[in-house]
């Protein structure tokens, strides 16, 4: 199964209805203490809509919820796995908030896998937008946006459509 096996899921929050699971998962989102639980709440908040697809309404929620983590949530690594539930699951109608993440949030962290959520989605739109990131002054920034053009540069005329479930 991947990562996802490494998600704790002690209150069975999987075997909950989709609408139930993001009603369970949003208040840990939002008000848990604990990073660590919040990034196991992210992850399945972000299963919810693998399993929905894009198409569904509580996708919409799901990729709403990513963008309000991060805006709001202070722990960088919580903050990460938002970026790459966006990347993981398609949700491409939050690249602006990854650009965003990529320019703007105070952790490195961040700004990298924003960054490399951004490569995974093969937004050819913004590649103007990581270019600017390449004068980051933190190298782990910089050289994240170096590989991701390069990655960009091999990937533009693949056919192919992105599939999500292909990285996980």
């Amino acid at each position: 199964m991947g990562m996802s096996a490494t998600v704790i899921d002690e209150d069975r929050v999987r075997e909950m209805p989709l609408q139930k699971r993001l009603e369970f998962c949003e208040p840990i989102i939002k008000n848990e203490r604990d990073e660590s639980r919040r990034w196991d709440a992210v992850w399945l908040a972000g299963e919810i809509a693998e399993i929905a697809g894009p198409k569904e309404p509580i996708f919409d929620k799901v990729a709403d919820l990513m963008v309000w983590i991060l805006e709001n949530d202070d722990n960088g690594v919580v903050k990460h796995e938002a970026c790459f539930q966006i990347a993981a699951r398609n949700m491409r109608k939050k690249i602006p908030n990854l650009v965003n993440s990529a320019f703007y949030d105070k952790s490195a962290l961040v700004k990298h896998e924003a960054i490399e959520s951004l490569g995974l989605m093969r937004a050819f739109e913004v590649e103007n937008e990581i270019k600017k990131t390449l004068n980051d002054p933190n190298p782990d920034v910089s050289e994240t946006a170096r590989f991701v053009l390069k990655r960009l540069e091999r990937t533009r005329n693949i056919t192919k459509e992105y599939v999500p479930s292909q990285i996980l």
